[in-house]
């Protein structure tokens, strides 16, 4: 399971005062996980939040503008990651190339100023809004500042196929949304359906896939990955 925050909403990631001192909110999205971590540590802190640099408040960079460039060094220290979300959250199928571009690049230039270097690899699509050319949205350039995704992900559509599938679309990728029938319905889904779920083994070095289901996989050379079949 991958979690997604799209839209830096305050109630993502918030600060208080306490003592003088900045902490996290233990009721925020970040407090809540970071929270969980401890009690269970192996789960590790492991999200993507998908921030609009340049949007009007609360939603530009989780509100609290006096604290925009530490909580975006925040987020990244605490092992999460940071996604494009366009810089105000555009409609990028109204727009032309260079509107596009600029977008995602000065989305992304903005991020980098309070985290120098940081690597966007993926993109969210404010409503799920294609540019009238996917390369437009894979990578671009624009005053000065380059930009490439390694995916990019759609609000809705369910969930998505494993990474070893012939299905997966790096560039198309599905998601459920956060909405408690939608996300009871897919829980319901994978209770009926075990075989439709992908499990890790635990093994980094295998992908292991029912028998009858082995002519799904994608070629796994380039990662040098071996197939274990089950019955």
């Amino acid at each position: 399971m991958v979690l997604t925050f799209d839209d830096s909403s305050p109630g993502h990631l918030r600060f208080l005062k306490h003592d003088g001192r900045l902490e996290v909110d233990a009721e925020c999205a970040v407090g809540i996980l970071e929270s969980f971590a401890r009690a269970h540590p192996a789960s590790g802190l492991k999200a993507t939040f998908y921030v609009l640099p340049g949007a009007a408040q609360p939603h530009r960079l989780f509100g609290q503008p006096e604290y925009e460039a530490e909580k975006l060094r925040y987020v990244v220290e605490r092992g999460f990651e940071i996604g494009n979300h366009t810089l105000w959250h555009a409609d990028l199928s109204r727009y032309p190339e260079r509107t596009v571009t600029r977008q995602l690049a000065l989305a992304q230039q903005r991020i980098q100023q309070a985290v120098p270097g940081y690597r966007i690899r993926t993109l969210a699509l404010p409503m799920g809004n294609y540019p009238e050319r996917l390369e437009w949205a894979i990578r671009g350039r624009a005053e000065g500042m380059s930009y490439e995704h390694d995916g990019i992900l759609m609000v809705t559509g369910g969930p998505a196929p494993s990474p070893f599938s012939r299905r997966f679309d790096a560039y198309r990728m599905p998601r459920i949304q956060a909405i408690e029938s939608e996300i009871a319905y897919w829980m319901r889904y994978f209770e009926r359906h075990p075989e439709e779920g992908f499990v890790s083994d635990g093994d980094p070095k295998a992908v292991t896939v029912a028998r009858s289901r082995g002519r799904e996989l994608r070629d796994l050379g380039p990662w040098n990955l071996r197939v274990v079949e089950s019955d």
